[in-house]
């Protein structure tokens, strides 16, 4: 049977659930407008006021009302990409169900990356210049920064700009994730957490209050990788999987799937984040 005749919202449903798993910045960020997208080119105006003034009441007198300060942000969907595969009648043997899924799972991972990618940029741009802490060297050495204390610091920095501590996030390369590991004050301790975390070899780390996330998309410049940390409020970001359609070519003897997928972010709170750019110690 073609797999023309599957269902081709399956095919999206299996496409995007592959897709949020393989998400790591994506997850780093809130999606509330992603509702109102329909096609690329779509701009969704994002409301935000200023801060409230709290006065003294007075009994008998009267109250003073304050206009709200309302400042519009523009989310605009820019970034429009697809995909496409085929599978020749001569290999229909091999055309089953797991087939398609491992590649949509491809397909998925795929489209990850280059999302990844965007937003690590998109993010790094958009931190608040005096949330970016003074570049480190990191590593065991007497004149190396501390990978533990670097993330302490950046929490610090957010705790000064009031950002709230629920759903803090620090995204970090393989190597920095190894340093946290064989810190004592993440494995030495014995608690049932560390020793199911380190039994499975997913650290799952929480330190200095964020979820430790680790990725290969951290944005490098030379050897300085640009460590990000911040909450899911500071940063905006919408996509939509359109046009997953398996079909036959009209020349060929193949079935064929091809999906176009859209998405944009806008950094909505640059003070909800904060950066440093780290060097591993050699």
């Amino acid at each position: 049977m073609s797999i023309n005749a599957v269902i081709p919202q399956l095919w999206a449903a299996r496409l995007l659930n592959n897709l949020n798993n393989e998400h790591v910045y994506a997850a780093c960020c809130n999606r509330d407008y992603e509702g109102e997208i329909s096609n690329v080119g779509d701009t969704v105006r994002i409301g935000g006021i200023g801060r409230v003034t709290v006065s003294d009441y007075t009994r008998y007198s009267d109250i003073s009302l304050e206009q709200l300060n309302v400042a519009d942000q523009t989310l605009t969907i820019d970034k429009d990409k697809y995909f496409a595969f085929t599978l020749d009648d001569a290999d229909k043997r091999q055309a089953k169900p797991e087939l398609m899924d491992e590649a949509m799972a491809e397909s998925a991972f795929a489209l990850a990356e280059a999302v990844d990618d965007y937003l690590a940029a998109q993010i790094a741009a958009g931190v608040a210049t005096a949330n970016v802490l003074t570049a480190a060297t990191v590593g065991t050495g007497a004149m190396d920064a501390d990978a533990w204390e670097i993330l302490v610091d950046l929490g610090v920095v957010l705790d000064e700009n009031n950002v709230p501590k629920a759903g803090r996030w620090v995204v970090i390369p393989p190597w920095y994730e190894g340093m946290l590991v064989k810190d004592p004050r993440a494995s030495s301790f014995g608690t049932d957490r560390n020793r199911s975390t380190y039994a499975n070899g997913d650290t799952g780390m929480q330190v200095a209050g964020f979820n430790v996330k680790r990725s290969n998309n951290v944005p490098t410049t030379g050897s300085a990788y640009t460590v990000l940390a911040g909450y899911n409020g500071a940063t905006t970001f919408a996509e939509q999987l359109r046009e997953v359609t398996p079909y036959r070519p009209e020349k060929r003897f193949e079935d064929a799937v091809k999906g176009r997928h859209m998405y944009g972010s806008k950094v909505t709170r640059p003070y909800g984040l904060a950066s440093i750019a780290v060097t591993k110690a050699t």
